[in-house]
């Protein structure tokens, strides 16, 4: 029989998860530089809720500004077409936080245009040490070609644009971007901010290494909707297993002999859960789990931060949840 679990409020994970300690922000009229605040100065425009709301807790920590976020809570940034209001709140940015490496590739000409019209753009996974499809961690130099391969064929390029599915990248990244906003408007309250994001999100990452270490190492298996947990099987010594929809993209589509395949691998490894994303229909990976016999179909935030009442509305909520989603579904 199959089961389903969808994935379920957890405030109360970490303290972490759901506040950003120690970074109340500067008083605004001492530490604005003469150009104004990040509000009154500039443009902020980021593509994913996740860059978004890293972005976002380093401008309320800061006491200035706001930033637009394109791809709406709950959407696949894979498929997301631009409307015609997003293309002009990028051409009309200062400073625009992208994900890169193929991701959101409908994205592109409104963030070429910015671009030209002199936006500052932040590419934020090709500076944090990608990896290409396939590697988590072991020796699959010939495994990455072949994803990498894959990937180009759905719109990514070689290297895995999902970075932040690794916490301890995503920290990195909170660095990368004060820099970029204290650049930009000279105030260095958000370069100090980012920092203190940096140092909560190396926290979180240690507590979500903890929620996942109490797995078994014979459970520590991942089969997702894509490829999308190279970074995290890495990070957490995991191992992931197979993929139900080829390549690192949800546009593709699995051939039937892809599909048995990947049910003789599930049922051999005698796995337990098989994950999927709260942005895309589930029909494929059902239908796999049908397949298979007695597995879960646990839905994890991988693309998309939680609508409100999740527990997931920020980056560290989202970690939290999918962590605590994960171990509790391979503990068995």
């Amino acid at each position: 029989m199959t089961r389903r679990a969808a994935p379920v409020a957890l405030a109360c994970i970490t303290s972490a998860a759901l506040v950003l300690a120690g970074c109340a922000g500067p008083d605004p009229d001492t530490a604005a530089s003469p150009s104004g605040s990040a509000g009154a100065g500039a443009s902020v425009v980021a593509t994913t809720t996740i860059w978004g709301d890293i972005t976002r807790q380093i401008m309320e920590c800061a006491g200035a500004g706001e930033v637009t976020v394109l791809v709406p809570v709950g959407a696949d940034p894979h498929d997301y077409s631009p409307s015609s209001q997003d293309v002009a709140a990028m051409v009309g940015a200062d400073l625009l936080v992208v994900n890169g490496l193929g991701l959101g590739e409908a994205l592109g000409a409104g963030i070429e245009s910015a671009t030209q019209d002199g936006a500052t753009v932040v590419d934020v996974a090709p500076r944090l040490d990608p990896i290409p499809f396939g590697d988590e961690g072991e020796d699959h130099a010939e495994e990455g070609e072949d994803h990498a391969e894959e990937g180009e064929d759905h719109g990514h390029s070689g290297e895995d644009p999902h970075v932040w599915l690794d916490v301890t990248r995503a920290a990195t990244a909170s660095v990368l971007i004060g820099a970029e906003l204290a650049e930009l408007t000279g105030n260095a309250a958000f370069a100090q901010c980012g920092e203190d994001l940096q140092t909560e999100l190396t926290t979180l990452d240690g507590e979500v290494a903890v929620t996942l270490a109490t797995v078994p190492d014979d459970r520590r298996i991942l089969v997702t909707d894509h490829d999308a947990f190279g970074y995290f099987a890495k990070a957490y010594d995991y191992t992931v297993a197979g993929t139900v929809i080829p390549g690192g993209s949800t546009l593709a589509e699995p051939s039937s002999a892809e599909l048995a395949e990947l049910t003789a691998t599930v049922k051999d490894a005698s796995v337990s859960a098989i994950f999927a994303n709260t942005a895309d229909p589930q029909t494929l990976t059902e239908s796999l789990a049908a397949e298979v016999g007695d597995v879960e179909v646990v839905e994890l935030y991988v693309g998309s931060l939680g609508g409100p009442g999740s527990g997931a509305e920020t980056y560290q909520g989202m970690m939290a949840a999918n962590a605590q989603l994960i171990s509790d579904a391979l503990r068995g």
